[in-house]
Formats: structure tokens, sequence, C-alpha cells
């Protein structure tokens, strides 16, 4: 009691104190939100590309917009060491949207490989309805993000691809079935929409110019083909493998896209935590003209303490208790309007939120909030706990 006593009776230096660690803790709290999301992001990322083999068009696809032909997908099942291998197709769900900025994952259609989940790393489940299979015509499995965003449920109806404002006259929609939503992963599935290869390949055929429409048939035509190697098998080597038996196929080596991903993070990371670090140091060097202060002040107080049998632990315990609990209501306040802030800002954001509060960042900005009062209050705490009662006593 005596220690919330004092602070009390030094309320508005207290409450600057507090302020500053309050500042401090909801940067680390805002900042560190964003590296967690970004970090899990990326570890899905890590996850998916890390068992499997990504193929692409050797040329790059100048003339079919970055596709392959779908016999290059038997090709590549026939390389040894291949245990199983899908075609992907993918659009944009929304053309035009690249012109506006975003912090998140852009909104794609794709199509769902019954089967893949058996070799993939990564998994998916539904939360409800069913998944889409080969003979689906015209059916959707929403992500989380992706319903949220339109507002849909199992047996609603969406129109795909979303018409842009400007779209010319030969811009083709098609209304989809919502037959299952998938649960949330925090990665890039939840801002995507699943439907049959069919489906995918009918909607890529009709994204390209319309000089090419004519000359080419979209159903025989994927965006690129996601290869597993059998238990054992060296992922990069079989990489290579592909490249060299599949003239024209160009497969990219999973350690290297994994240490993409890794770089990125690694240096999202040092971003967000030396911002938030700065701000902790204005912090920290509040508590610590608090604490000086403090001392300063109560001179004569100290001294009459240890002149009636006070210890120095007693006086070092008393300073850190306060210095501490500075920490601690400044970590608290500052915990939850970050956490506040992120939430809001997430709920108003259709791509799915940039923020993500984990209980681990929670404990992370208390405990750091707590150590980061007691740490600035050392120093004066250690000068008040060895003064000289006598010398203390005289001084004022």
């Amino acid at each position: 009691m005596e220690i919330v006593r004092n602070l009390w009776q030094r309320k508005l230096r207290s409450v600057l104190t507090i302020s500053g660690i309050l500042m401090g803790i909801f940067a680390l709290t805002t900042m560190g939100s964003m590296a967690q999301h970004f970090n899990v992001l990326l570890q899905g990322g890590i996850t998916y590309y890390g068992n499997s083999v990504q193929v692409a068009d050797e040329n790059g696809g100048t003339f079919t917009s970055g596709c392959m032909s779908l016999s290059t997908l038997d090709e590549i099942r026939g390389v040894d060491g291949v245990a199983a291998a899908f075609p992907t197709v993918g659009v944009v769900a929304k053309p035009g949207s690249s012109d506006v900025v975003t912090f998140g994952i852009p909104d794609y259609i794709t199509n769902y490989a019954p089967g893949s989940g058996h070799y993939s790393a990564f998994k998916m489940s539904l939360a409800r309805g069913t998944w889409v299979t080969d003979a689906s015509r015209n059916q959707v499995d929403l992500g989380s993000a992706f319903a949220a965003e339109f507002k849909k449920q199992v047996g609603d109806t969406i129109e795909l691809p979303v018409r842009p404002g400007d779209a010319k006259s030969d811009f083709v929609i098609h209304r989809f079935t919502v037959v299952g939503l998938i649960n949330r992963t925090l990665t890039a599935p939840d801002n995507g929409a699943f439907v049959s290869t069919h489906d995918a390949q009918t909607l890529q055929g009709e994204s390209m110019p319309a000089a090419l429409r004519s000359q080419v048939d979209p159903y025989q035509l994927v965006s690129g083909v996601v290869a597993y190697g059998r238990p054992g098998v060296n992922l990069d080597a079989l990489a290579d493998r592909i490249t060299r038996e599949v003239p024209t196929a160009k497969a990219a080596k999973p350690s290297t896209l994994v240490q993409s991903f890794k770089a990125g993070g690694a240096v999202f990371t040092f971003i967000t935590t030396a911002a938030a670090v700065l701000a902790l140091i204005i912090g920290g060097l509040s508590v610590v003209n608090t604490m000086i202060m403090s001392v300063t002040e109560r001179v004569r107080e100290i001294g009459l303490k240890k002149a009636i049998g006070a210890k120095t632990h007693h006086i070092l315990t008393e300073f850190l208790a306060e210095a501490s609990l500075m920490g601690l209501i400044g970590g608290a306040l500052g915990f939850l309007l970050g956490a506040a802030l992120t939430v809001a800002l997430d709920a108003g954001d259709p791509s799915g939120g940039l923020f993500l509060v984990t209980p681990h960042l929670a404990v992370l900005s208390l405990g750091f909030a707590i150590a980061l009062g007691a740490g600035a209050g050392l120093m004066p705490a250690i000068r008040a706990a060895r003064m000289d009662p006598v010398t203390a006593l005289r001084s004022q």
C-alpha cells in the first residue's frame, strides 16, 4: 500500500511516466502483432513450398499468358521420384484490384485438386459444407476471409470473377454456389475461392486477351504443376531432375523458395522490432527520470527508515517494486489499447486483417513492461539503498 501511496502522492509525474511506458508497449503490441501475422503467413508458405516442387512453363508462357500444356503434367508424373503431381490453375478474383494499395493477400480463384491434401504438409479443413470435386460445375469453397468479405454462407451464390467498375463489354462472370467454407488458416487460403479444375480452366481462358481465346483450348492448359516426391527423395534433386527431363518445364528448388520466405520474414521482423524497441527506450528513460527524482525528493524519508532499522535490501526492494508497478500499469494499458486498435483495424479490413494478437504477445508485452520498469529503476534504487542514514537526515 505504501508503494501505491507514493505513486499517488506524485500523480502527475507517475501519470507521465506510465504514459511513456504505455506508448512503448502500445508500439510493441501493434508492431508485434503485425510481425506475428506476417510470420504465421510466411510459415504457411514455408510449410507448403517446403515439401513440394513448384513447376512452371520453361519459356514463361509468353504466348499463353503464363500457362503450360496439360500434357506436361503426365510427363512430370513419369519422372523418377515423383509420387504425385497435380495441376494448378489460378486467376485473380477481382481484376483491376492491383491498382488498389493493400497490405493483405489479394483475393484469388484457384482449382482444388482432390487428393493433394494427402501429400501436402499444409492442411486445410472445412468449417461447413463439402469440398468441390473434379465433376463439380459452378460450385465453390470459400476461404474464411473471402467468405467474410462477401458475407457468404453455404448455399449462397456468388458471381466470380468480381466485375470491375471499368469492365469491358466482353467481361464474363459466372454464378457459383457456395458448397463449403474453409476453416481459418491465417495464411493464403483464407483469401482463396476454390473451384474444380474445369471451372478454373474456363475462367483462365476467359481472362486471356481476346486475340488468344480463339487460338487455344483452355482445357488443355494449366498455370503450373505441384509435384510431391516419394518418401526419402531429395526435393531439390527432384526439381533438377524434372527441369532436365521435361523440356517444357522449369522446377523451382524448395530450399530456394523456403530461404526467400525466411529472408523476407527476418527483414520484416527486424524493422518492426526496431521501431518498437525505440519506443520502449523512450519509455524506459521516463522511468529512470522519475525514479531519480523520487530518490532525490525522499532522501530524508530514506534516511529515517534506515535509522530505525530498515535494511539495504528493504529500500532496494521498495524502489524496485515502485518502478515495476509503474511498468505493469503502463504495460497493461498499452497492451489493451494496442490490442483494441488492431482488432478494430482488422474488423474493417476485407482482406482478412493485418494483425494477430496472441497470448504469447500478451505475455511478452507485460513481461517486457515489468522488466523495463524494474531495469530502469535499478540504478536509482541502488543509489537509495546505499544512502548513509546520517548524511540523508542532515541533507534536508
